[in-house]
């Protein structure tokens, strides 16, 4: 039987942290909650019951919704986008070119599809560095890698499809997706990440995520805290995070940057937070 893993390499993806963060999650709880689902490294890994995942990210939930609901169908659709990729490097890339075009005049019009769906789970995997960013208007803007390779794992999509069956899947903002919330409850927040410079923020999405934005999950994690949920968080190590989660459980933890073009770059910390401790 194949477990199932994350379908898309996604920016902040946790899947170098895996081993620390199932260590430190609780060991009996009622409902999981996932309100910045991304590629969905944790929950593949802990494989929880009674479960809500979100993304502000339209074009991934709808993914996940199609994977859930029809997979065979976006198996074929996703082998019909390989099938036409060129082997001739020049060709492959004019090809993906093409086929971005297309994906972004699919979710410049709002229209998530199972074109669109086939052509994220393409880009995805022949992006550069498999890193998902817009521009200001929203358009999917990253290069191609040069990579012919096949874009799927068709056993992994028939896993995470089974995966999610139970699952309730949210396309909205973080705080609606938790407002069902209660004691007992486990909600991971992986938010995109805050700047290590005061002044630059990383938008995944063309809302982005600003300082305010992260003052606002701090209340959040305040405010499910105090419901009597067990809630963890991770984000990179920085004063910005320390202030906001002072008074909480804060382990530090060394992480690789592949995504960063610099690979001067690629090493740093993130912090754990936990309004928990596990024996």
């Amino acid at each position: 039987m194949t477990i199932a893993e994350p379908v898309v390499k996604w920016a902040g993806g946790k899947r170098q942290l895996l081993e620390p963060i199932r260590e430190r999650a609780p060991r009996r709880y009622n409902r999981y909650f996932e309100p910045f689902f991304g590629g969905g490294a944790v929950f593949f890994n802990l494989q929880p019951k009674k479960v809500t995942v979100n993304d502000i990210n339209s074009a991934l939930m709808s993914l996940y919704q199609r994977i859930k609901e029809d997979p065979e169908g976006i198996i074929c659709a996703v082998n019909e986008v390989d099938q036409g990729l060129p082997s001739e490097k020049k060709s492959a890339g004019e090809y993906f070119y093409e086929r971005r075009d297309r994906y972004n005049e699919l979710i410049g019009r709002g229209n998530f599809s199972l074109e669109s769906d086939a052509l994220m789970l393409f880009l995805n995997k022949h992006c550069f560095n498999g890193l998902y960013r817009v521009n200001s208007k929203g358009m999917f803007n990253v290069p191609f890698n040069g990579s012919t390779r096949r874009s799927i794992d068709e056993d992994n999509i028939r896993a995470v499809s089974k995966a999610l069956q139970d699952a309730t899947l949210l396309n909205t903002d973080f705080e609606a997706a938790c407002e069902a919330a209660s004691a007992g409850d486990f909600l991971f927040l992986d938010s995109p990440y805050a700047p290590v410079k005061a002044d630059t923020f990383q938008d995944y999405t063309k809302e982005g995520f600003s300082k305010e934005d992260h003052e606002r999950l701090a209340t959040l994690f305040k405010n499910l805290d105090s419901r009597g949920c067990f809630v963890m968080l991770t984000n990179h190590d920085t004063p910005l995070i320390r202030s906001l989660y002072e008074g909480y459980h804060t382990d530090v933890v060394p992480v690789r940057r592949a995504i960063n073009s610099d690979a001067t770059k690629r090493t740093g910390t993130e912090v754990i937070i936990t309004n928990f401790k596990e024996e």
